[in-house]
């Protein structure tokens, strides 16, 4: 068993979003991605499907030149190879959800943004 918060030990990032590996078992890896307002997460995919969670905030989610107003609340989920990028309109939250197998370092160019495990 694992507990923890997407609230607790918050870290906002000058320039680039701070993504912390909150929870890893059998199955999945879910990430908490935390944005200042402007800050984005420039156009990715991955080869598993994902689910992303809005926990707090407002982001701009770009899938095949759509915009998605994701606000608190709201969750998107993504088959695989699905190109998207995020920009946040507000300091916000976001919970990622990714399969074991998938690699956040890979999927997010995140060695860039700083990940905290």
């Amino acid at each position: 068993m694992q507990v923890t918060s997407l609230l607790n030990n918050l870290i906002y990032g000058d320039e680039k979003p701070v993504i912390t590996k909150l929870i890893e078992n059998d199955a999945t890896k879910e990430i908490r991605i935390v944005f200042k307002k402007g800050q984005e997460m420039k156009k990715h995919k991955t080869i598993f499907p994902i689910t992303v969670e809005i926990f707090e905030g407002e982001i701009g989610f770009f899938i095949n030149n759509i915009t998605y107003v994701l606000k608190k609340g709201d969750i998107i989920s993504l088959e695989p190879n699905i190109s998207h990028s995020l920009i946040a309109s507000e300091n916000s939250i976001v919970r990622l959800s990714l399969s074991k197998n998938d690699s956040v370092e890979k999927d997010t160019k995140s060695k860039s943004l700083g990940i905290i495990n």
